[in-house]
């Protein structure tokens, strides 16, 4: 199924739209321009480059086919947590110790980008501090006691451990035995995030241009010469490109970069929002107010909304299919997780599409062809709200001069999916069966 067809759907009842309604509406591309830099994508990967980019002295042409903020930068979980979507053994076996704990030093400095950016443009998104990652059961909870210790010891980073006898005055919910607390990560709404982003860009000098997928590109064909990036209705002849498309990048302009369609795949995510709580029982729910997920490979992640609603997280379909009565399912999750919350209405359901990497790990680098300087940042694999302003900010530093950052990122290897186009669908959804069996066991 097409993407774009399933997101039809899945935008019309999203909790976001209803509270971020948009005050601005950017013009579409009409003819032809000139820039130092054209962005395709208008997610919070391509306006934090932008950002960066205009802070250099760079003149930023932003390039994006709906709206700013569409696709999964403004419908996600809105939980910016440290790390990556994989495991630092991933970053380790690939680098190294040493790189490893700079991919890692990275990851925090992301989340300090966030603060740094909502105060520097007086960005109201919400954000509240701290994240509680929770364990199903007493073996899911050694692994992760065994990551907290690792973590604090060989990555010097402080996290708070929750044993069984005070985990329920951080959550008051009996499905889980124990966890840990991140003071430092947290929780915003995603879409107020985007469009003050690109208020900001725009106040940087940032042309930003929507309803203008991008058709072709053209790439230079000797240092001096420009890349040419076309639209239906005109095109950007630009030194240097960023393709901040991700999975839409491959649906919409498949021919651009095939190469690294073949490295992610587009994986269905859904979050309900329910009806606005009584405020003390909203705050006894999480009464740190932190976001919260649990440590299954198939996981739920809810928080609180600072409107005292609860948001709720957790199906997913590797298919690309819509599942079947999405609200009353995801409700019955959240009253699984909250008794409290039994015929708790459900006021909203939606859902958006996440690209994953094979191995989890940040799929950043350059296309082939040293003249054309055409960047590519995707495969965030479902935690991207805080790594995408970082990856921005490294693909400027490396478009100012200064690569060492990017490149660390660059030099992880990935793999394509198994089965081409027609069968790597079918072949990843039977294996996420197999793990949502091992996460039941």
């Amino acid at each position: 199924m097409s993407l774009l067809r399933a997101d039809q759907d899945l935008t019309r009842d999203s909790y976001y739209v209803a509270t971020a309604p948009r005050e601005t509406d950017f013009p579409a591309l009409e003819g032809g321009i000139t820039a130092d830099v054209a962005i395709v994508g208008g997610g919070l990967a391509g306006l934090s480059a932008a950002i960066e980019l205009a802070d250099r002295g760079f003149s930023v042409a932003l390039l994006e086919a709906r709206q700013i903020g569409w696709g999964a930068s403004g419908r996600n979980g809105g939980q910016a947590i440290h790390g990556l979507a994989c495991d630092q053994d991933e970053i380790e076996s690939q680098l190294g110790l040493d790189e490893a704990r700079r991919v890692w030093s990275m990851s925090i400095e992301a989340l300090d980008l966030i603060r740094e950016r909502c105060r520097r443009f007086a960005i109201d998104c919400d954000w509240q501090d701290g994240y509680l990652g929770v364990a199903v059961g007493a073996r899911k909870a050694a692994e992760l006691q065994r990551w907290h210790a690792r973590t604090v010891s060989v990555y010097d980073y402080p996290l708070r451990w929750i044993g069984p006898d005070e985990l329920p005055q951080w959550i008051a919910s009996p499905r889980f035995h124990s966890g840990l607390h991140d003071p430092r990560s947290g929780h915003l709404h995603p879409l107020k995030y985007s469009l003050g982003l690109a208020n900001a860009a725009r106040s940087l000098g940032v042309r930003i241009f929507e309803q203008s997928a991008v058709t072709a590109l053209e790439p230079a064909i000797a240092p001096g010469t420009s890349n040419l990036v076309r639209t239906a209705q005109g095109s950007v002849r630009a030194r240097q490109v960023l393709l901040a498309g991700n999975v839409y990048l491959q649906e919409l302009a498949p021919q651009i970069a095939p190469q690294l369609g073949a490295r992610i795949m587009p994986v269905g995510t859904y979050i309900v929002c329910s009806e606005p709580l009584d405020p003390a029982l909203c705050a006894s729910l999480i009464p740190s107010r932190s976001a919260v997920c649990d440590t299954n490979f198939v996981l739920d992640y809810f928080r609180p909304t600072a409107d005292h609603r609860l948001l709720y997280g957790g199906r997913v379909s590797y298919s690309t299919v819509t599942p079947m009565h999405l609200a009353d399912g995801m409700q019955q999750r959240m009253a699984t997780t909250f008794p409290q919350l039994q015929g708790t209405r459900v006021d909203y359901a939606w859902g958006g599409f996440v690209d994953i990497s094979m191995n989890r790990a940040p799929d950043f680098g350059r296309l082939p062809g040293q003249a054309a300087n055409v960047y590519y940042l995707q495969g965030f694999s479902g935690h991207g709200l805080a790594l995408t302003g970082l990856a921005g900010k490294l693909v400027a530093e490396a478009m100012a001069g200064d690569a060492s950052r990017f490149d660390t990122f660059a030099r992880l290897k990935h793999r394509r999916f198994p089965g081409g186009r027609l069968l790597r669908t079918p072949a990843l959804v039977l294996g996420m069966a197999y793990y949502r069996l091992k996460d039941a066991l």
